[in-house]
């Protein structure tokens, strides 16, 4: 299980109290996300290798279900690219072929300027720090109508947007593009101002077998907005495709 912005592993407590019964649960904080430790930026490379550590020390020898949520459908998405040979199925959450070209063709202008509004000031509260740079992460998250307490948000968690947009820790380089080879369920809030995929990534995922796609009446979050829809559609998919 695999966080976003401006979360931690804590994220996920009501998906692991329903699924616990049957699937063990593995989940960790982002590197850099925890905010009671020092943060710095890191590298695409670094945090798919910390995935891969995970993945290796938690399940050695055997492949896992992904269930990836925001930043961490970015990071997911890579590492199943790279491995694999580690990975049985997919469950995303929100963010399907965000960037490509198709995606920012629907956006549009005001599309494009939204992502581009909130993205980079995330980034520069990153780039600010302390208590200036951690109001601003805050009032974003307020903005977004993020429901993590604010007291766990800080600046330091914005580092992703500041590798993407201000090139820390080298900017983002090495992306392949994500086609599942496996079975994925992907799940979105319909509720928001833009969507974080394009409709014929949505066709093509839905048109393969075995895979499913779920709309829900939700924001961002929908793990924190509908719980009981959310584990529900999960718990039925993943027993559906043991």
């Amino acid at each position: 299980m695999i966080h976003g912005w401006p979360d931690t592993y804590r994220l996920w407590d009501p998906q692991v109290a329903a699924l616990a019964e049957r699937y063990r649960c593995v989940r960790f904080t982002l590197p850099g996300f925890e905010p009671a430790l020092p943060g710095r930026a890191y590298a695409l490379d670094e945090v798919v290798d910390t995935i891969r550590h995970v993945v290796e020390q938690a399940c050695p020898g055997q492949k896992v279900i992904l269930m990836l949520h925001d930043w961490g459908c970015f990071y997911g998405y890579q590492f199943a690219t790279r491995h694999p040979e580690l990975v049985e199925r997919v469950v995303g959450v929100d963010i399907g072929d965000a960037g490509s070209r198709r995606h920012r063709m629907e956006l549009g202008a005001r599309g494009k300027l939204y992502v581009i509004a909130y993205q980079f000031w995330l980034a520069l509260a990153w780039r600010i720090g302390g208590r200036l740079g951690d109001a601003m992460a805050r009032w974003m998250a307020r903005t977004l109508r993020c429901p993590t307490d604010p007291a766990m948000i800080s600046s330091k968690m914005g580092y992703p947007y500041a590798v993407r947009w201000l090139g820390a820790a080298g900017g983002v380089h090495g992306l392949r593009s994500f086609d599942p080879h496996c079975p994925m369920l992907f799940l979105y809030g319909e509720r928001k101002p833009i969507m974080f995929h394009s409709r014929a990534w949505l066709e093509r995922l839905a048109a393969r077998p075995a895979n499913r796609v779920a709309a829900f009446r939700t924001g961002h979050w929908i793990m924190v907005q509908d719980p009981d829809g959310f584990n529900a559609a999960i718990r039925d998919w993943l027993v559906q495709t043991d």
